[in-house]
Protein backbone atom coordinates (compact mmCIF):
# COMPACT_ATOMS: atom_id res chain seq x y z
CA UNK A 1 0.00 0.00 0.00
CA UNK A 2 1.80 3.39 -1.28
CA UNK A 3 1.00 6.98 1.10
CA UNK A 4 0.76 9.94 -0.54
CA UNK A 5 3.64 12.30 0.24
CA UNK A 6 2.40 15.74 1.04
CA UNK A 7 3.66 18.46 3.61
CA UNK A 8 4.07 17.60 6.89
CA UNK A 9 1.84 20.72 8.56
CA UNK A 10 -1.78 18.56 7.15
CA UNK A 11 -0.44 15.59 9.40
CA UNK A 12 -2.73 12.89 9.85
CA UNK A 13 -6.08 15.21 9.98
CA UNK A 14 -8.50 14.80 7.94
CA UNK A 15 -9.80 18.33 7.33
CA UNK A 16 -6.11 19.55 7.09
CA UNK A 17 -5.63 16.44 4.47
CA UNK A 18 -8.80 17.84 2.56
CA UNK A 19 -7.94 21.51 2.26
CA UNK A 20 -4.39 20.74 1.31
CA UNK A 21 -5.42 18.05 -1.41
CA UNK A 22 -7.79 19.92 -3.03
CA UNK A 23 -7.34 23.89 -2.10
CA UNK A 24 -4.22 25.42 -0.79
CA UNK A 25 -1.80 26.61 -3.03
CA UNK A 26 -4.15 26.10 -6.09
CA UNK A 27 -3.98 29.44 -8.28
CA UNK A 28 -7.39 31.53 -7.72
CA UNK A 29 -9.05 34.36 -9.72
CA UNK A 30 -12.63 34.50 -8.15
CA UNK A 31 -12.87 37.79 -6.48
CA UNK A 32 -15.20 36.27 -4.26
CA UNK A 33 -12.90 33.59 -3.10
CA UNK A 34 -10.31 35.50 -3.07
CA UNK A 35 -12.08 38.07 -0.65
CA UNK A 36 -13.01 34.97 1.48
CA UNK A 37 -9.81 33.99 1.82
CA UNK A 38 -8.57 37.09 3.02
CA UNK A 39 -11.40 37.39 5.88
CA UNK A 40 -11.00 33.66 6.87
CA UNK A 41 -6.83 34.73 7.26
CA UNK A 42 -7.86 37.49 9.20
CA UNK A 43 -10.35 35.45 11.35
CA UNK A 44 -7.06 32.92 12.23
CA UNK A 45 -4.58 35.79 13.15
CA UNK A 46 -3.39 34.13 16.72
CA UNK A 47 -5.31 30.68 16.07
CA UNK A 48 -4.71 27.84 14.30
CA UNK A 49 -6.28 27.52 10.76
CA UNK A 50 -7.69 23.91 11.77
CA UNK A 51 -10.31 26.25 14.00
CA UNK A 52 -11.19 28.05 11.02
CA UNK A 53 -11.58 24.95 8.44
CA UNK A 54 -13.65 23.90 11.19
CA UNK A 55 -15.89 26.93 11.29
CA UNK A 56 -15.69 27.76 7.65
CA UNK A 57 -19.33 26.89 6.87
CA UNK A 58 -20.10 28.67 10.13
CA UNK A 59 -18.04 31.70 8.59
CA UNK A 60 -20.24 30.91 5.40
CA UNK A 61 -23.61 31.30 7.25
CA UNK A 62 -22.84 33.79 9.63
CA UNK A 63 -21.30 36.17 6.71
CA UNK A 64 -23.78 35.95 3.64
CA UNK A 65 -21.72 33.44 1.89
CA UNK A 66 -18.93 36.14 2.20
CA UNK A 67 -21.29 38.41 -0.25
CA UNK A 68 -18.97 41.91 0.42
CA UNK A 69 -22.03 44.05 -0.27
CA UNK A 70 -23.95 42.34 2.18
CA UNK A 71 -21.11 42.49 4.91
CA UNK A 72 -20.66 45.89 4.11
CA UNK A 73 -23.92 46.61 5.25
CA UNK A 74 -24.20 45.01 8.37
CA UNK A 75 -25.42 47.20 11.27
CA UNK A 76 -24.93 46.78 15.11
CA UNK A 77 -27.75 44.31 15.23
CA UNK A 78 -25.94 42.33 12.89
CA UNK A 79 -22.17 42.68 14.77
CA UNK A 80 -24.10 42.05 18.00
CA UNK A 81 -25.84 38.64 16.70
CA UNK A 82 -22.59 37.50 14.91
CA UNK A 83 -20.97 37.81 18.61
CA UNK A 84 -23.47 35.30 19.80
CA UNK A 85 -22.83 33.04 16.86
CA UNK A 86 -21.20 29.62 18.22
CA UNK A 87 -20.31 28.78 14.82
CA UNK A 88 -17.64 31.54 14.39
CA UNK A 89 -15.18 32.96 16.04
CA UNK A 90 -16.34 35.31 18.04
CA UNK A 91 -13.76 38.85 18.66
CA UNK A 92 -15.43 41.62 18.35
CA UNK A 93 -11.97 43.34 16.95
CA UNK A 94 -12.38 40.24 14.17
CA UNK A 95 -15.91 40.60 13.22
CA UNK A 96 -15.57 44.33 12.72
CA UNK A 97 -12.81 43.92 10.80
CA UNK A 98 -14.67 41.56 8.44
CA UNK A 99 -16.92 44.46 7.75
CA UNK A 100 -14.10 47.10 7.48
CA UNK A 101 -12.87 44.88 4.99
CA UNK A 102 -16.16 44.19 2.99
CA UNK A 103 -16.32 47.74 2.78
CA UNK A 104 -12.96 48.64 1.64
CA UNK A 105 -13.23 45.59 -1.00
CA UNK A 106 -16.58 47.29 -2.07
CA UNK A 107 -15.38 50.57 -2.12
CA UNK A 108 -12.46 49.14 -4.83
CA UNK A 109 -15.06 47.25 -7.02
CA UNK A 110 -17.02 50.77 -7.22
CA UNK A 111 -13.96 52.81 -8.23
CA UNK A 112 -13.74 49.86 -11.01
CA UNK A 113 -10.34 48.07 -9.21
CA UNK A 114 -10.14 44.72 -10.04
CA UNK A 115 -9.37 42.94 -6.68
CA UNK A 116 -8.17 40.05 -8.84
CA UNK A 117 -5.51 42.28 -10.69
CA UNK A 118 -4.63 44.41 -7.23
CA UNK A 119 -3.97 41.29 -5.52
CA UNK A 120 -2.12 39.17 -7.86
CA UNK A 121 0.25 42.35 -9.08
CA UNK A 122 2.02 41.67 -6.10
CA UNK A 123 3.72 38.17 -7.54
CA UNK A 124 3.50 39.97 -11.38
CA UNK A 125 0.39 38.24 -11.87
CA UNK A 126 1.53 34.93 -12.00
CA UNK A 127 2.21 32.38 -9.46
CA UNK A 128 5.58 32.29 -7.67
CA UNK A 129 7.14 29.17 -7.82
CA UNK A 130 9.08 28.32 -5.05
CA UNK A 131 11.63 24.85 -4.39
CA UNK A 132 11.15 24.55 -0.43
CA UNK A 133 12.93 20.62 0.69
CA UNK A 134 10.74 21.09 3.91
CA UNK A 135 8.48 23.10 5.94
CA UNK A 136 11.31 24.66 8.07
CA UNK A 137 12.43 26.35 4.81
CA UNK A 138 9.37 28.27 4.45
CA UNK A 139 9.46 31.55 5.40
CA UNK A 140 6.46 33.85 7.36
CA UNK A 141 6.88 36.93 5.46
CA UNK A 142 8.26 38.11 2.05
CA UNK A 143 9.15 41.83 0.86
CA UNK A 144 5.62 40.44 -1.82
CA UNK A 145 3.61 40.00 1.41
CA UNK A 146 5.18 42.69 3.54
CA UNK A 147 3.84 45.22 0.42
CA UNK A 148 0.79 43.38 -0.06
CA UNK A 149 0.18 44.10 3.92
CA UNK A 150 1.21 48.25 3.31
CA UNK A 151 -1.25 48.25 0.31
CA UNK A 152 -4.14 46.99 2.50
CA UNK A 153 -3.94 48.80 4.98
CA UNK A 154 -3.83 52.07 2.87
CA UNK A 155 -7.21 51.01 1.03
CA UNK A 156 -8.72 50.61 4.74
CA UNK A 157 -8.38 46.91 5.18
CA UNK A 158 -7.46 45.70 8.39
CA UNK A 159 -6.08 42.40 9.79
CA UNK A 160 -3.52 42.06 6.93
CA UNK A 161 -0.03 41.89 8.23
CA UNK A 162 2.18 40.67 6.27
CA UNK A 163 2.28 36.95 8.14
CA UNK A 164 -1.29 37.05 7.20
CA UNK A 165 -0.80 38.04 3.77
CA UNK A 166 1.65 35.56 3.26
CA UNK A 167 -0.99 32.67 4.50
CA UNK A 168 -3.12 34.08 2.27
CA UNK A 169 -0.63 34.29 -0.84
CA UNK A 170 -0.10 30.18 0.02
CA UNK A 171 -3.60 29.53 0.46
CA UNK A 172 -4.93 31.01 -3.04
CA UNK A 173 -1.87 29.85 -4.86
CA UNK A 174 0.21 33.45 -5.29
CA UNK A 175 2.73 31.54 -4.46
CA UNK A 176 3.34 27.54 -4.54
CA UNK A 177 5.03 26.55 -1.04
CA UNK A 178 4.24 23.06 -1.24
CA UNK A 179 7.40 21.48 -0.91
CA UNK A 180 9.14 19.58 -3.81
CA UNK A 181 8.54 16.20 -2.60
CA UNK A 182 4.31 16.64 -1.99
CA UNK A 183 2.32 15.21 -4.45
CA UNK A 184 0.60 18.49 -5.09
CA UNK A 185 4.06 20.73 -5.96
CA UNK A 186 3.47 20.08 -9.78
CA UNK A 187 -0.36 19.97 -9.93
CA UNK A 188 -0.57 23.57 -8.52
CA UNK A 189 1.44 24.70 -11.33
CA UNK A 190 -0.86 23.91 -13.97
Amino acid sequence: MSTVSRCQWCGDSDIYQQYHDTEWGLPLYDEQQLFEFLLLEGAQAGLSWITILKKREGYRQAFDNFDAVKIAAYDRGKIAELLLNPNIVRNNLKVNSAIKNARAFVAMQKSGESFVEFIWNFVGGQPRINQFKKISDIPATTPESDAMSKALKIKGFNFVGSTICYAFMQATGMVNDHVVSCFRFKQCQR
